[in-house]
């Protein structure tokens, strides 16, 4: 065993019920993921908190000079290939833009070299059991490569995060508009579906700006599954709408992989390209596919920020995992690249979970999702909406008891942001001063009995959960960045300072926090006013300043 001092933050529990097995088998060989340093740290953090406090003065970089400034620097890749070389470990590759070094190892390499003992372990989760490797205990490291390296992921192969969305058993059936006119073709109804929606209904009800996303590219983060592109096809087709251009993005070998279970994954990814696809049809949809671990899920948002080739705007995460699931390193890489997505002007939209107030934890205690609790990170809960004839009647917080209610709560990880003090949240019947960051920022439908219309697996059906609303907000940001000509980025800040820009939701529980005027932990700020959003963030102030410009071109 290393003498070397451990990493902070790098035990890994097994979760509760998982039992170890034994140790790996020495020979098994895979990589693993070693985050450096910042350049310039400080100066980065000044940046950071500059831009989410919405400091006119402040502007997000380009990929280029965020590289050129931020990355890591030679002397710490150097360090770790050092490192490597001297434990019999390979070098895979080196990307100094995303301060990551990739290495390649066995088991006994990996034991050998951080001071760990590999083992299995076997968790039975719903009647299915489910295999797994992490350490026994923290990773160690040499003394001088404590400030170097930020994290080690990789080690740890669990599958921790879900895909948010909720499929109420199918029924035959045919669905119905909100207007009360059935859909056509007929679809596959969902039991106790009370009205079904489009995502271009849901446009027009929450009143999004015109626009198509041209110029846009929304990324997605998806941990496994896939789509088939016929079922876009005939999507696209039956909605009057351009399909829009998707690529996939394989990580770390994981590409779009569909298997035709209407109730899996590919449901989850099929839904975040269609929502976001209807409603922003002018953007690039770039789907990264990755592995469903910490590394994975790290690796796959790090690929979206420094794609220098397609450049998203926008990343959508419809998957996450209690905070209390994740280790304490992993979650930090997460939130860092959460940071770097900030200095970029990428706005991140996600979910933030099905659970309700406990989110799927069973130790009587309140939890909320990670990502969505991180505060460089848009949250988006989930309401239940009634509407006709295109106007919304009423909405409650989603809590539909077996079929799901929206995560929310009150972070036992992140300390309380400047554009949230002030706020009070509601629980068991008492209200008190939000002392921690509060989840969600905002909502939109969620409900599986007001859901949304999707096709999957050559069917049409109708789906719910916050999975839905992380696209949706994703593309109305999307359409208010092409009308700005710039993105939004950072958003919250400004949101918080405009909540008449919300439908205020005041009614409803998800568990142990219940809705009130203003803010909750339930629906966040409440759903979109579209067109009052979009001036929020500024793309009204945009539009005249282009309309002045246009006028002294022609004069006008």
């Amino acid at each position: 065993m290393s003498r070397h001092p451990p990493v902070a933050g790098s035990d890994h529990p097994a979760p509760a019920g998982a039992q170890c097995v034994g140790a790996c088998d020495p020979e098994e060989h895979f990589d693993i993921v070693v985050i450096l340093r910042r350049q310039a740290s400080a100066e980065f953090h000044e940046l950071v908190n500059r831009l989410t406090g919405n400091d006119p003065g402040a502007q997000p970089l380009s990929r280029e000079d965020y590289e050129r400034r931020f990355g890591a620097s030679a002397a710490d890749i150097a360090r770790v290939e050092q490192f490597a070389s001297a434990h019999a470990l390979t070098v895979a590759r080196t990307d100094a833009s995303s301060r990551r070094v990739v290495l390649s190892g066995t088991v006994r390499q990996y034991n050998a070299a951080f001071g760990i003992e590999l083992q299995r372990y076997e968790h039975q989760v719903d009647h299915t059991v489910h295999h797994f490797r992490q350490p026994s205990g923290p990773v160690h490291l040499p003394e001088d490569m404590h400030e170097v390296v930020t994290a080690v992921v990789g080690l740890d192969n669990r599958a921790k995060v879900q895909p948010h969305f909720r499929i109420v058993s199918p029924i035959p059936g045919v669905a119905t508009e909100a207007s009360g006119a059935p859909i056509r073709p007929p679809i596959r109804a969902a039991r106790a579906v009370t009205h079904s929606f489009t995502p271009l209904q849901l446009a027009e009800l929450y009143g999004f700006p015109a626009g198509d996303g041209t110029g846009q590219c929304i990324a997605i983060i998806e941990m496994g599954g896939g789509y088939d592109t016929a079922d876009l096809s005939a999507y696209f087709g039956e909605l009057g709408v351009s399909a829009p251009r998707v690529e996939d993005v394989s990580v770390d070998q994981v590409t779009n992989a569909p298997n035709g279970d209407p109730n899996g994954p590919d449901a989850e990814v099929t839904l975040d390209v269609e929502i976001a696809g209807a409603l922003a049809p002018g953007a690039l949809i770039a789907v990264y596919f990755a592995p469903n671990s910490e590394a994975g899920f790290v690796d796959a948002v790090s690929a979206a920020l420094h794609d220098s080739e397609r450049k998203p705007t926008v990343i959508s995460i419809s998957w996450g995992a209690p905070e209390s699931a994740w280790s304490q390193q992993s979650l930090g890489a997460l939130n860092d690249a959460m940071q770097t997505a900030v200095a970029l002007g990428v706005t991140v939209c996600a979910a933030s979970g099905d659970s309700g107030s406990a989110d799927g934890v069973g130790d009587g205690a309140d939890h909320v999702d990670f990502p969505a609790s991180s505060p460089y990170a848009l949250g988006c809960g989930g309401t239940h909406i009634a509407a006709s004839n295109g106007r919304i009647k009423s909405e409650t917080v989603w809590s539909s008891g077996d079929n799901g209610a929206t995560g929310g709560g009150v972070s036992a990880t992140f300390a309380l942001p400047d554009w949230q003090k002030g706020l009070r949240v509601v629980r068991g019947g008492g209200a008190g001063a939000l002392v921690r960051r509060g989840v969600p920022d905002v909502s939109a439908d969620a409900d599986p009995a007001t859901g949304y219309v999707v096709r999957v697996a050559g069917a049409d059906t109708v789906v719910g959960g916050t999975s839905a609303v992380a696209p949706l907000w994703a593309a109305l940001i999307a359409r208010i960045n092409a009308a700005r000509g710039t993105p939004v980025g950072f958003a919250n800040a400004r949101l918080y300072a405009q909540p008449s820009a919300f439908n205020d939701v005041t009614s409803g529980s998800n568990g142990d926090f219940s809705a009130a005027p203003g803010w909750d932990a339930c629906t966040g700020l409440g759903t979109p006013v579209g067109s009052k959003v979009a001036a929020a963030l500024g793309g009204a102030q945009h539009e005249r300043r282009m309309q002045q410009q246009r006028d002294v071109t022609t004069g006008g």
